[in-house]
């Protein structure tokens, strides 16, 4: 299975976006991530939708952040996505109605779900200008 990477990506094209105060065509941001432009209009379209960058079209369009950096967090970004798996779901159904694969199967559910509360949390605390400092600073 291959992983989504569409997070990690959006983090970076925004930061981008609003470190260079400019628009950014989509073949520009698909050369930077080595991609089609295609995957990155798809890519980008639910940030669109949830306000953090806005689109123009025509010669001269492409994509814009509609926000400052410390005003959009991870949590913003993953929401957008449509939270893309962060935390991998596990489990087994090789042994239909065995209870010991169904609790371990539970367990693990149980866990992840704990996990991804955790992830969202950590998300939502920092800001993509937390981010953009930290890149800057060399940290």
């Amino acid at each position: 299975m291959t992983p989504d990477l569409r997070f990690p990506r959006v983090l970076h094209v925004l930061i981008h976006l609003s470190l260079r105060d400019r628009v950014m065509s989509s073949a520009e941001i698909a050369k930077m991530l080595t991609t089609n432009p295609v995957v990155v209009r798809r890519m980008l379209a639910g940030l669109r939708d949830n306000g953090l960058i806005e689109a123009t079209k025509g010669r001269s369009g492409g994509w814009r952040a509609a926000k400052p950096l410390d005003d959009m967090s991870m949590r913003d970004v993953f929401d957008a996505l449509r939270r893309p798996d962060q935390v991998t779901l596990r489990e087994t159904r090789d042994h239909p109605g065995c209870p010991v694969e169904e609790a371990v199967n539970e367990a693990l559910h149980k866990v992840e779900a704990e996990a991804a509360e955790l992830i969202c949390k950590r998300h939502e605390a920092m800001s993509l200008g937390d981010i953009a400092r930290a890149a800057m600073n060399g940290e």
